[in-house]
């Protein structure tokens, strides 16, 4: 399998570093104008990298694009004259697969999607959908990409990705804020920075990796931990009286509005 990244980095970086874990891909080529994005991916995957979209993409089974948003119409432009039949994948956040078809030159191959940033260390999880003319054999060489470096879930409509945006896409800081707040509470309670550190991490670590192999709900685990008149049930009716579980809730919605927003003006740019 032949995958060219346009973009080198992080989120680039953690797939490069996935598929050549697995054994998956047999030749990558990375394109990034930065001369010290190119030189660290090199030295850190050996992998061939170059400096601008030429011909040579022409060769390879998918093309990742993983460049900012606001620029991806640019590449896009450069990239229309070398696309035949390859699969396109796009990590861009925001940008609809119609509008990138269109800087495409009507090009249907296309799959859009939204990993997150644990895919840094192969524990992350990724929204995919495609255009209607991608065929099964390209969703799958899609899903063995991105299952590189974690989990995969397949929509049937694209609208939706915003909504994967919204909740893993940014998911990771919601909890990181978690674990922020988690941690001054300990040092309001006379801890060390590394003592609260430790258990709040920890404890986050320990309770989705229990909710992860339970299969039980959420909603379950959290009864069983909540003794009637304890500490755990204390806090949380805290947690209510303050509209905790509704200000996530909203802002999670409001991170779903931004993402269709992001849409609509990188559309029209």
């Amino acid at each position: 399998m032949k995958i060219a990244f346009i973009g080198g980095g992080n989120m680039a970086s953690a797939l490069i570093g996935g598929l050549i874990k697995r054994g998956v891909a047999a030749d990558l080529y990375v394109v990034d104008l930065g001369e010290e994005a190119r030189a660290c991916v090199a030295k850190e995957f050996g992998v061939v990298t170059g400096a601008s979209i030429d011909s040579k993409l022409a060769n390879y089974d998918a093309i990742l694009l993983a460049v900012k948003p606001q620029v991806l119409k640019d590449v896009a432009g450069s990239l229309r004259p070398v696309l035949s039949k390859q699969l396109v994948i796009s990590i861009a956040a925001g940008i609809r697969a119609a509008d990138l078809s269109r800087w495409l030159g009507g090009y249907t191959q296309i799959v859009r999607t939204m990993p997150n940033t644990p895919a840094l260390i192969g524990m992350g999880v990724t929204g995919l959908a495609a255009l209607p003319g991608v065929d099964d054999s390209a969703k799958a060489l899609a899903v063995k990409v991105l299952e590189a470096v974690g989990q995969t879930v397949w929509f049937d409509d694209e609208t939706k990705i915003d909504a994967v945006t919204a909740i893993s896409g940014s998911g990771p800081a919601y909890v990181f804020y978690f674990i922020e707040a988690m941690q001054e509470a300990a040092r309001q309670l006379g801890m060390a920075e590394e003592q609260g550190r430790v258990l709040a991490v920890a404890t986050f670590t320990g309770a989705a990796q229990l909710a992860a192999q339970s299969g039980e709900p959420a909603s379950v685990l959290r009864e069983r931990v909540t003794s009637k008149g304890g500490t755990t049930a204390a806090a949380l009716a805290s947690f209510d009286a303050q509209g905790v579980k509704d200000a996530i809730v909203c802002g999670v919605f409001a991170a779903d509005a931004r993402a269709k927003e992001m849409g609509e003006e990188l559309g029209k740019a």
